[in-house]
């Protein structure tokens, strides 16, 4: 007998996914409502803001405020601010987290699982053992423990100190 696994927020993703011509990143890099948005820290070259639709928890993306397709295209200062940021934002989710390891990467174009082709960025993802389990093999479907809202401020409030 299949059993049922809910997951209701993700239909705001099915329903709110973005337009070609939208562009999620910079609609939160412009203007107000960072709370909102979940933007944890910003740069002069880049921002760091939380995936809403994450892989597992602390899931954040690196993104240059350029609106910049191909990792070719940025500036020198773009490529330094991103790796910086990066860095610091790991050490953070791993003081924080204590995850066992992370994925770090890029997914530029969409047969490298690019869900935004347009504006590159970089992603975060903390990693325990044993967090790949029976829940996204057998039922497609991923448990997320803490809201991102809670989450957001516990990293902001970690960063600051």
């Amino acid at each position: 007998m299949t059993k049922n696994i809910w997951a209701p927020w993700r239909v705001t993703y099915i329903k709110n996914s973005p337009q070609e011509d939208a562009c999620f990143l910079c609609e939160a890099f412009d203007g107000d409502l960072e709370e909102e948005k979940y933007i944890i820290c910003r740069g002069r070259e880049c921002f760091c803001i939380l995936n809403k639709y994450p892989y597992n928890s602390g899931h954040l993306m690196v993104v240059p405020n350029r609106h910049v397709a191909d990792i070719a295209e940025l500036a020198d200062g773009e490529l330094l601010e991103i790796m910086k940021m990066t860095a610091e934002m790991k050490k953070h989710l791993a003081s924080l987290m204590k995850p066992d390891g992370f994925n770090i990467g890029i997914n530029m174009g969409k047969s490298a699982g690019a869900g935004l082709l347009g504006h590159i960025h970089l992603h975060i993802v903390p990693r325990w053992d044993g967090d790949t389990n029976f829940m996204p093999v057998l039922s497609d479907a991923k448990v997320i423990p803490q809201s991102l809202e809670d989450f957001s401020l516990e990293l902001k409030k970690h960063i600051r100190g």
